[in-house]
């Protein structure tokens, strides 16, 4: 990824949405060839020279102090996610290096977890949307990644390219779009991430709707949120999900889709909880007496 062309489209996109109106300017009388603040209006309330700006954008101008990301950021209108993105494009370039091709792990007492949170769905993503680790409810729910090529257990892909998704997840648009918004925040924190590239490449190719979701800048972190699913054997299921960083990797997220007790998804879940269960071992006699 081409930092200085990414922090051009970046600010460029941002600054296309903030109207002089909501920026607090008065109108100029000068004709407005772009719709939102120019770049000297950016500057201006940034408090920064125009030529300063200018070289910011075009990926010219070093490391910016704290500050000056500061008021950028507050002209901006900038969010959190988008906030640390700006920090992320601005960092001072590396030398590209290969991602460390060693997969991550999930640590023995997270999968403990997953499996103690057995009444609802949990899962951990790691970097680019893997899904490292899941329970047998996750599985149910979305779909079965323990029964994929460890190549292809990723949320994005499950998200965009599998046609049972489409069917399966309830606002589909909305949740491909704001998944396609995460691998965007990754990828400014991870520029040289071949894996990252490469599932890019794919998805450009193979889904139609992800390279005007790509191209519109929208970054996003995970925290919590609601989801919805059309499952075909219990019909509609309504979860509050929250997302967590267990310590020791930065780069996982412990993810647990939340239901109302005695609800109908509760409810819903106790059947397809019992429908999916593994078939005990052996015969009922070794069972009762091992």
């Amino acid at each position: 990824m081409d930092r200085s062309s990414e922090l051009a489209d970046f600010l460029r996109s941002r600054r296309a949405r903030v109207t002089p109106e909501r920026a607090g300017l008065a109108e100029d009388g000068r004709a407005r060839r772009v719709p939102g603040l120019r770049r000297d209006e950016v500057a201006r309330l940034a408090g920064v020279s125009t030529e300063y700006y200018t070289r910011l954008e075009q990926g010219r101008a070093g490391n910016p102090s704290p500050e000056v990301v500061e008021s950028l950021a507050r002209v901006l209108q900038l969010d959190f996610a988008e906030r640390e993105h700006l920090t992320d494009l601005l960092a001072r370039p590396t030398p590209a290096r290969r991602t460390p091709t060693a997969p991550q792990r999930v640590r023995p007492g997270l999968h403990l977890m997953l499996q103690t949170l057995e009444h609802v769905p949990a899962f951990v993503l790691g970097r680019r949307t893997d899904v490292l680790a899941s329970n047998r409810l996750a599985r149910a729910v979305l779909t079965d990644f323990d029964a994929l090529p460890a190549t292809q257990r990723n949320l994005a892909r499950y998200y965009l390219l599998d046609p049972e998704a489409r069917e399966r997840v309830g606002d589909w648009a909305r949740i491909a779009a704001e998944t396609v918004a995460i691998l965007r925040l990754e990828a400014g924190r991870h520029p040289h991430d071949r894996r990252l590239a490469d599932l890019v490449g794919e998805l450009t190719l193979r889904s139609p709707e992800f390279t005007d979701w790509w191209n519109d800048h929208r970054v996003l972190r995970r925290t919590h949120g609601s989801k919805h699913y059309h499952h075909p054997l219990v019909g509609d299921l309504h979860f509050a999900y929250e997302s967590f960083q267990p310590p020791g990797d930065p780069d996982q997220t412990l993810c647990v889709y939340n239901v109302e007790p005695g609800s109908a998804t509760a409810e819903a879940l106790r059947l397809l909880s019992s429908w999916t269960a593994p078939e005990p071992t052996g015969t009922p006699e070794t069972r009762q007496n091992p």
